[in-house]
């Protein structure tokens, strides 16, 4: 089966956020759609293993942040290369707001829109939660065209460099990850983006 197949999915690509206490925390994900219109209400799939889904589960509020194609690749390495868990992904980081259910967001800057929202569902799959959220906020922060993961890997992400040696190397297709080895181990993910052995490729060796 070739995987790469499903890279041609047309995907908007989101900053998920979610507070708990006094913690805010945030995700990339790439599956967000409209489901209804009255009420208004979106889904969202949120990998299980991302501390970010802990929290809405906890909370039941999220705030959407559609990233529009002025994201800079430290957006992602931010929120989509590091653990909400060990990590406070706002740390240091400006371009922000703090919206009506008291999330912080991203503003203008790097999105062109903001949901705010209130869980209203949730349905456990094998690796991902479905979260039913009614939209009790929304605005729109600039004209810019949304960033999709097709754009993402032609203009943001960066080119790894391919290095001289002789052992074998193999690279994650999403994150840029290197590892070295004659195979990959069993059962072995990426420990930046927590993809799969499939979604790497060999590149050297």
């Amino acid at each position: 089966m070739d995987t790469k197949a499903l890279f041609n999915i047309g995907y908007g690509l989101y900053v998920l956020s979610a507070r708990e206490g006094e913690k805010d925390s945030g995700c990339i994900v790439n599956t967000v759609m409209q489901v209804t219109s009255d009420p208004l209400a979106v889904v969202v799939a949120v990998n299980r293993s991302n501390y970010t889904n802990g929290m809405i589960a906890r909370t039941g509020v999220f705030d959407v942040s559609v990233l529009s194609e002025d994201a800079t690749f430290d957006v992602f390495r931010r929120f989509g290369f590091q653990s909400g868990a060990t990590a406070d992904k706002f740390a240091g980081f400006a371009p922000t707001q703090r919206t009506g259910n008291g999330l912080l967001a991203l503003d203008g800057i790097y999105a062109n829109a903001v949901l705010e929202c209130r869980v209203t569902d949730a349905v456990e799959l094998s690796t991902h939660t479905l979260f039913f959220g009614e939209v009790t906020d929304a605005k729109v922060l600039s004209a810019r065209p949304t960033c999709t993961y097709s754009y993402y890997q032609a203009n943001i992400k960066p080119k790894p460099e391919a290095k001289k040696t002789d052992k074998t190397v193999w690279r994650c297709k999403i994150c840029g990850y290197e590892y070295e080895g004659e195979t990959l181990p069993e059962g072995f993910v990426c420990p930046i983006c927590k993809h799969p052995a499939s979604d790497f490729e060999k590149v050297s060796g």
